[in-house]
């Protein structure tokens, strides 16, 4: 199966390990020696109300496991739970 760089922006990017949504592939990295794509980096869901910055990770391509028609599977030890992400939102700004 072939995928265009420009495909890989519409897919959800999912960990594995605890089931977070870690965001959309924003960008490729590209070892400019060999032509290889080495990592995809993913941009998260906005942190406060889309007033701050956004998460950004970097997945290693060694760290994908499948690439599929809606979302990319990874298997990524960094990402945090989606409990932590419900914990941490809106409702602990007036505590």
């Amino acid at each position: 199966m072939h995928c265009c760089i420009t495909d890989l922006h519409a897919k959800d990017v999912i960990n594995k390990k605890n089931g977070a949504r870690l965001g959309n592939v924003v960008d490729v990295k590209v070892d400019t020696c060999t032509g290889a794509v080495t990592a995809l980096v993913v941009l998260g869901r906005p942190r406060v109300m889309g007033v701050f910055s956004r998460e950004e990770h970097c997945i290693r391509w060694e760290d994908i496991e499948v690439i599929g028609d809606d979302i990319i599977l990874v298997n990524c030890s960094f990402a945090p739970s989606p409990e932590n992400r419900r914990r941490g939102g809106v409702e602990n700004l007036f505590r």
